[in-house]
């Protein structure tokens, strides 16, 4: 036999295994073994296990309780009567992983790395209104004496046809069980891998979480981050625990203050912002302090230093908001707008705005609006939607003077479309905000940190300066800090 030729000017291409051939991978290897359980969109994931032939050493058993009373019967009641949740799928994932080693005995089956996968989804409706969405997981084995890992991630469809979903959930479970297996090394990989043989325009995917042994040291806040950068879904939320929550669950019917920033580091003026406008807000008409639900937000653009996102400066940034008890989004949203736009999603309560005076003139400025057909009328007619206040902090002016919503300058051409929202209350001033620390600003204590100055500790909120020091965050180092005081 020839060898392969190979021309000048060939490129390298990734070799991706078809759908067919990671299925069979898995099931020629003696040793793994397994369930499925999928409800609510045909049995995608294991067709394709059964089709490319010798499933039944990989195959224990394949099940579908589509109906209520039976899924019921064998997982238990959901409290909220929904079906389509983190909550069932891990009940799920862990009784049928129960359910092989109570079957199969240890003894019998020294070698076997067992595993069950699960997913449990709602296709498009009739009307089409809905799209569908769903959680899919896989509970595993890579030696057969250690604990179970475990992969959960939550998907959007954006296909418009019901079958068309049902294929593209069943690569996507192949995808994920390989990956599970011969990928876990690299979860970054794993992710980017999910997509194989699938386009981002077929599936969305907003929220993924990795636990067990092989994944102790991966932080699930840095794999969220990966899904926004990788174009997967555009924005992402983590709770203060670090854990990557669903935006819709969390949003859901929420009246929602938001602060957009680059935290780097949080500052006594960012806690400043927040205490004193969540006040305002909270004064709102209808809005209930316990269905309030305050964001952090950070635009990918924002972590990105010279064009390339430094991970690092990204968990630093969330170890400090999450270590104040504070929720965490990152989005793919340039303006504003689009922020408001992506809420009211999930929620016609009241919206809140918080921001600084510059940040305000910025929103007037038409160039980031040429690309709408409707110009920054559009734009603004999506951002002051509904209720949405904008909770305005001072700035110093260049003479020390103080500038509100009263005094500030924005160009010409759009002061009378400023004036119509500052007249109709839609921007309001914070008031009782502390004078002397205006002239804090986050990129002064940066350099002073990563030059080793001192006194930039009094400048932010009480425990941060500590933290930064413990966990040498933002570039901080001991060493040039003594340097500069001798």
């Amino acid at each position: 036999m020839g060898t392969e030729i190979k021309l000048k000017g060939d490129k390298v291409i990734e070799q991706i295994p078809s759908i067919k051939d990671k299925a069979l991978r898995i099931n020629l290897n003696e040793n793994i073994y397994g369930t499925f359980a999928e409800i609510g969109a045909g049995q995608e994931t294991v067709r394709h296990f059964f089709r490319s032939g010798g499933s039944s050493g990989t195959i224990a058993k394949a099940m579908s309780a589509y109906d209520k009373d039976f899924s019921d019967a064998v997982y238990g009641i959901e409290g909220d009567g929904r079906y389509v949740t983190e909550n069932r799928l891990k009940k799920m994932l862990t009784f049928e992983g129960e359910l092989i080693e109570e079957r199969l005995s240890r003894e019998k089956h020294p070698n076997k790395l067992f595993f069950s996968y699960a997913n449990t989804v709602a296709t498009i409706d009739f009307a089409k209104q809905f799209k569908g969405h769903g959680w899919v997981g896989i509970r595993y084995q890579i030696e057969p004496d250690e604990a179970y890992n475990e992969i959960i991630l939550h998907i959007r469809f954006k296909e418009t046809d019901a079958r068309l979903q049902q294929e593209t959930l069943g690569i996507l479970g192949v995808n994920l069980i390989y990956g599970a297996f011969y990928k876990y090394n690299d979860p970054k990989r794993l992710l980017r891998y999910l997509y194989d043989h699938l386009d981002k325009d077929q599936l969305e995917i907003d929220t993924i979480n990795f636990s067990g042994p092989r994944f102790a040291d991966v932080d699930n806040r840095l794999m969220s981050l990966q899904l926004v950068k990788n174009g997967m879904t555009d924005a992402v939320m983590f709770n203060p625990e670090g854990k990557n929550v669903l935006p819709a669950a969390v949003l859901y019917k929420k009246n929602l203050l938001a602060f957009r920033g680059s935290f780097r580091p949080v500052t006594n003026v960012n806690l400043d912002m927040y205490e004193k406008s969540l006040k305002m807000f909270l004064d709102e008409n209808k809005v209930e302090k316990d269905n309030t639900l305050v964001v952090f937000e950070i635009t990918l653009s924002n972590l990105r230093s010279d064009g390339e996102i430094d991970e690092r400066d990204f968990m630093d940034r969330a170890e400090l908001l999450c270590s104040l008890g504070q929720t965490v989004m990152i989005s793919n949203f340039q303006e504003y707008y689009k922020v408001v736009e992506y809420f009211a999603n999930y929620t016609k309560a009241r919206m809140g705005l918080a921001m600084g005076v510059n940040n305000l003139i910025d929103i007037f400025d038409e160039k980031y609006y040429r690309h709408l057909s409707g110009g920054i009328l559009e734009a603004f007619g999506k951002l002051f939607y509904r209720d949405m206040k904008v909770f305005l902090y001072p700035m110093l002016g260049e003479n020390g003077e103080i500038i509100t919503s009263e005094n500030l300058k924005v160009h010409p051409r759009m002061k009378e479309l400023y004036k119509f929202f500052k007249f109709n209350g839609k921007v309001v001033d914070i008031v009782d905000y502390n004078h002397e620390i205006l002239n804090v600003f986050s990129r002064e204590v940066l350099k002073m940190i990563s030059q080793g100055k001192s006194g930039w500790e009094p400048m932010l909120p009480s425990g941060v300066a500590e933290i930064i020091k413990e966990h040498h965050l933002f570039g901080y180092h001991p060493e040039k800090e003594l340097e500069q005081n001798t």
